[in-house]
């Protein structure tokens, strides 16, 4: 039904869905975040919806992680 790179990338999902949860450190989490949102977007381009998948990095690896990183910066980074 679904080839094996697709099942893969679901699971790295999952796993770095994890880890931005456990990171104490807020602007490695908004990394990771950021990484998560693009393999959302190749997720996107592998089911052939180009359109949302271009969006999807637009706005959620950039714009988001640009808007993240600005309020870090004006707050603690650590967790206490």
């Amino acid at each position: 039904m679904f080839e094996p790179m697709f099942i893969f990338l679901l699971v790295l999902l999952v796993f770095l869905a994890v880890v931005i949860v456990e990171l104490k450190d807020l602007l490695y989490a908004v990394i990771v975040a950021a990484i998560y949102s693009i393999i959302i977007a190749l997720l996107f381009y592998m089911l052939q919806a180009p359109d949302i998948a271009i969006t999807q990095v637009v706005v959620g690896a950039g714009i988001q992680t640009a808007l993240f990183i600005a309020a870090i910066a004006k707050s603690l980074r650590m967790e206490e």
